[in-house]
């Protein structure tokens, strides 16, 4: 993923209306907000339309966008305000079966089906707060107290739920070998 620089500088480049900006920001980050969405939607299809609703709300706002040296937080934030939007509308809150949440947050990489297997009984150990700052951490780079902003969390509570998260998964995988 590109640097918090490099996505900051493309977001001015969108403001001034560079639209081979928008392109390059929706490759280099498509992924991230693609899971951080999916991770609040539990619904790939709705997850989609979320990925794309993301990147006009960019362009139609990025004149809007102050430039803090926290690009990706104003991305994830943008894409969390339209995950909890359609949730209110559609006042309900379809589960995708696990297996299918986390099949698709791998589609991305190149994870063989045995390694999905594990991710996914390790997933399932996490919380949906522990799986969101997993993912937010690991997929994104973002640092434990952007995502404190990010979910509206003291940083201590993120912190521990990394933390707790991390042993979980520690001890699924040593319970899988």
């Amino acid at each position: 993923m590109l640097s918090q620089v490099a996505i900051e500088t493309l977001i001015i480049e969108i403001a001034a209306g560079n639209k081979t900006a928008v392109s390059t920001l929706y490759e280099e980050t498509r992924t991230a907000v693609y899971g951080f969405a999916l991770s609040i939607l539990k619904n790939s299809s709705d997850a989609e339309d979320v990925l794309q609703e993301t990147y006009v709300r960019i362009w139609s706002t990025a004149e809007n966008y102050i430039p803090m040296g926290k690009p990706m937080a104003w991305v994830l934030t943008i894409s969390k305000n339209l995950s909890l939007s359609l949730l209110r509308e559609r006042s309900k809150h379809v589960d995708m079966p696990e297996e299918n949440l986390l099949m698709d947050q791998a589609k991305s990489f190149s994870v063989s089906t045995e390694d999905r297997i594990v991710l996914n009984a390790a997933m399932n150990e996490l919380s949906d707060e522990e799986r969101q700052i997993i993912m937010l951490h690991a997929v994104t780079g973002l640092k434990h107290i952007e995502i404190a902003k990010l979910l509206s969390m003291p940083l201590s509570t993120v912190l521990s739920k990394y933390s707790r998260a991390k042993k979980k998964l520690r001890n699924t995988l040593k319970e899988g070998d």
